[in-house]
């Protein structure tokens, strides 16, 4: 008889799995079995907010690849199937069709669990109103789009300043709307250093978006027709005719923690390097839902991003598959963008390297993404973190306008490769003037991180 895989989760780790084995291993070996509760499978939420802001026809345009093109492949997708139960013990899932509640249940071999990430929503009066929207599925996009469209607004306030926060903001200003971003911490893009944030907001600012920071949402005022009117903080109300909650997501665990599967201290799976999850030989998992080891820190987190949770489908998918595979970690690389300013950062902040017990060094350059005659360079400020005595590179943060972010890449591979940032120095990059100065920034920033360094094994030599 076939061995059955059932996957609980229709996206990114799941559907890439449910591919990968299929490739592997024909029908007549394996039956695949994909859970799905919404009616879509194998979209880019990571294009919800450019589909809202009107730069990406949507939504169909952000599905890779559609239920009956899974299906054609050789995978049973049950869209409208949501999973309520996980018996690890006699291997079978129960699940409930959305459309009657019937429920069933089904039997595994392999179970992959990828049942992404939820939007942090805060249990505050007024986050239930109308016109207050989370941004995780499309789903989630499609509300926010019939909203606007059948509720014109003129003015939006974006509760949260993180990477959802900063793309929703540019969203809604490119449909017109006068909008406010309030985030509790100090600067936006708690991902970066707080020096490094300031940039961020004050570009934000120079665009017209109203950045509050230090400013905490209390309760969400609702008019009487019960839609949101306005957000309240501790020191001012700020009317709202649409919020959007940009407060970061969560692993969605709550089915995995009911079964008894290990979760870590985010709430994520645990799993191994082959994406098996630890203690169990027959249930892996993959995507928003799992904790990945940070390469650089050495300890374990979680990072909701679609590049990640496709490679832990592809290798879920190669090890039922017959064959062998391994996530071995990320460096926590990631880039995004608020009008023209790009925002990018890999590695370790200056609060995660202490938080790992490292010491280091620190410094921010400014330079310019072409040659400063070239026409069209732009300002870019690069800020480099660097392990004191040894040199080794710990982290990397850009903000600048084009040009800018991809240039994160060159610090990613170098953080894999464990190099000092006087290796970096001596990298081999490529060169022209509509396209870098001589010195690249990210090799201005490493020289004067080699610099620092230097200077510190100097002066601790003399003490």
């Amino acid at each position: 008889m076939a061995e059955r895989m059932v996957v609980i989760g229709g996206d990114a780790a799941g559907m890439s799995a449910a591919a990968q084995a299929r490739r592997m291993r024909p029908e007549e070996d394996l039956e695949i079995v994909a859970l799905e509760r919404g009616r879509r499978t194998s979209y880019s939420a990571c294009g919800i907010p450019y589909w809202i802001g009107g730069r990406v026809d949507g939504p169909e345009r952000l599905v890779a690849r559609s239920p009956e093109e899974h299906r054609r492949r050789g995978i049973d997708v049950r869209t409208g199937t949501e999973a309520v139960e996980i018996d690890l013990e006699r291997q079978r899932v129960r699940t409930r069709d959305a459309d009657d509640g019937t429920e069933r249940w089904t039997g595994y071999d392999h179970l992959v669990v990828a049942t992404g990430a939820s939007p942090l929503r805060p249990d505050l009066p007024g986050m239930d109103a109308g016109g207050v929207h989370g941004v995780q599925t499309l789903a989630d996009g499609e509300a926010v789009v019939r909203d606007l469209e059948s509720h014109p607004a003129r003015r939006a306030v974006v509760v949260g300043a993180g990477y959802i926060g900063v793309e929703m903001a540019e969203a809604l200003v490119g449909r017109g709307l006068q909008v406010t971003v309030l985030e509790r911490a100090e600067q936006p893009m708690s991902t970066l250093d707080p020096d490094m944030g300031v940039l961020v907001r004050d570009a934000m600012k120079g665009m017209g978006i109203d950045v509050v920071t230090g400013a905490a949402a209390r309760e969400v005022l609702v008019d009487g027709a019960g839609r949101a009117r306005a957000v309240v903080t501790d020191d001012a109300e700020y009317p709202a005719d649409v919020v959007v909650l940009g407060l970061g997501v969560r692993p969605a665990t709550g089915l995995a923690k009911a079964a008894g599967l290990p979760l870590g201290a985010s709430g994520g799976l645990l799993t191994d390097l082959a994406q098996r999850v630890r203690g169990h030989g027959d249930v892996w998992a993959g995507g928003d839902c799992v904790e990945v080891l940070n390469l650089v820190s050495g300890s374990e987190q979680h990072v909701a991003l679609g590049t990640h949770a496709n490679k832990h489908g592809r290798v879920i998918g190669t090890n039922i598959g017959g064959g062998y595979a391994t996530f071995p970690g990320v460096v926590g690389t990631a880039v995004s963008k608020v009008c023209d300013l790009e925002i990018a950062r890999t590695g370790l902040t200056e609060a995660q390297a202490r938080s790992a017990g490292l010491q280091f060094v620190t410094v921010v350059t400014e330079s310019t993404s072409r040659a400063g005659y070239y026409p069209g360079a732009q300002p870019m400020t690069v800020k480099a973190i660097a392990e004191r005595f040894t040199g080794r590179l710990l982290g990397l943060q850009i903000v600048g306008r084009e040009g800018a972010g991809k240039r994160v890449d060159i610090a990613a591979v170098a953080l894999t490769a464990r190099m000092t940032v006087e290796q970096v120095t001596a990298l081999d990059l490529g060169y022209a003037p509509p396209f870098s100065p001589v010195w690249d920034p990210v090799l201005v920033a490493a020289r004067k991180a080699a610099a620092a360094v230097a200077a510190d094994v100097r002066a601790t030599a003399r003490a």
